[in-house]
């Protein structure tokens, strides 16, 4: 298989679909990989890491979509990328569709057979391809969070940790998964007043009984949240529903309540935000005010540390992406159930429940599209 991997073109993304190490694996498995000139830049991969690793360097995106059979990425296709997919091409990316009916619309008119990272489950219902990003997402909300409640950026000017005689800043987790636990766990070392929220009795117990005192736990009922959010001087929203649209769990009433300068974080704005008032922004313009709250909305904060997140993606993704290029998608997720689940968008047809029901468009099961 012809494996074809570009350069990231969604403002301030530094990251790339497939490292070095990727593509001296696929070789080995017998497959050619044609690289975009640059793609590995702002990762830190020269060209000549990928020629090592006995890839080939095309000149630019259209080639590589031109002759690959696959196309590897680490974001959604923009505009122009969407154009170039065909029917019977393989795209293995982040796709984030219930949130984005334009992309959706375009990949179901482009033939192409779509999986994403997001919804590829495992064997305990993790979700291992999105988990890495998870981390790393969770560990920088707290980092941007107290950037952003500096008095200079808007914020009320409250340093996380306190110091002798004046307290902590209060920190709300919303949502104790993966991003929710890093989140807390770096919040909580910095010194801030940590409760994370959740909706699973069991994770509640798991998290307690895992991390005792380092910070406090609560159900997220509707009314605990708006207490805890109206004394917050950060919130963290950190839910996910895989596939489908986050919930709406920081309402406009809400954001009324809370103290001017404090800070949302929403990491869930990749499927569209738990806050109503959040909308993407970008690593270059990334924080915007709405009744007195700094919004922080970045849809692709691991972008912020590439390098790290490309390898700890890159690990994740290897053996899916192997499993694609030896036995071809229709094989490989007859197989493997787990890489079925990321099956989105395939030959004009939308493959995932929740994204079909999220926009209210016509869908057939995964399994159903293994044999269209």
């Amino acid at each position: 298989m012809k494996i074809g991997c570009v350069r990231e073109i969604k403002p301030q993304e530094f990251r790339v679909g497939m490292t070095p190490g990727a593509a001296t694996e696929a070789v080995a498995n017998g497959h050619e990989v044609l690289i975009e000139a640059g793609a590995g830049m702002g990762s830190g991969f020269a060209d000549a890491d990928y020629v090592d690793a006995g890839a080939q360097i095309l000149p630019d995106a259209a080639a590589v979509f031109a002759e690959a059979d696959m196309i590897v990425k680490v974001k959604e296709p923009q505009a122009v990328e969407r154009a170039m997919l065909r029917p019977g091409q393989i795209l293995f990316t982040y796709l984030h569709l219930a949130p984005d009916p334009e992309q959706t619309k375009d990949l179901i008119k482009s033939g192409a057979t779509c999986i994403a990272y997001e919804t590829v489950t495992d064997r305990n219902g993790g979700l291992p391809l999105l988990a890495p990003m998870s981390e790393v997402a969770g560990k920088l909300a707290p980092q941007v969070g107290a950037y952003t409640l500096q008095k200079a950026n808007g914020g009320r000017g409250v340093l996380m940790g306190g110091v002798p005689g004046v307290a902590p800043a209060k920190v709300v987790v919303i949502g104790g998964g993966v991003v929710g636990t890093h989140a807390a766990r770096v919040a909580a070392g910095m010194g801030a007043d940590v409760t994370v929220l959740d909706r699973s009795l069991p994770r509640l117990r798991q998290l307690d009984d895992m991390f005792g005192k380092t910070f406090r736990t609560a159900y997220s009922s509707r009314a605990t949240t708006a207490e805890l959010v109206s004394q917050a001087d950060m919130v963290i929203g950190a839910v996910l529903i895989p596939g489908a649209a986050a919930p709406k769990l920081v309402t406009r009433d809400m954001l009324k309540t809370m103290k001017p300068g404090a800070v949302i974080v929403d990491v869930a704005i990749d499927q569209g935000g738990c806050c109503e008032t959040s909308h993407a922004t970008t690593h270059q313009d990334p924080i915007y005010e709405v009744d007195g709250v700094m919004h922080y909305c970045v849809a692709n904060m691991p972008g912020a540390v590439a390098r790290t997140s490309t390898l700890a993606l890159g690990n994740a993704t290897l053996p899916f992406m192997l499993a694609l290029a030896n036995k071809g998608w229709k094989q490989a997720c007859y197989e493997d159930p787990h890489l079925l689940a990321g099956l989105n968008v395939h030959a004009g047809h939308i493959t995932c429940p929740p994204v079909g029901e999220a926009l209210g468009m016509p869908f057939i099961t995964a399994h159903e599209a293994l044999s269209v």
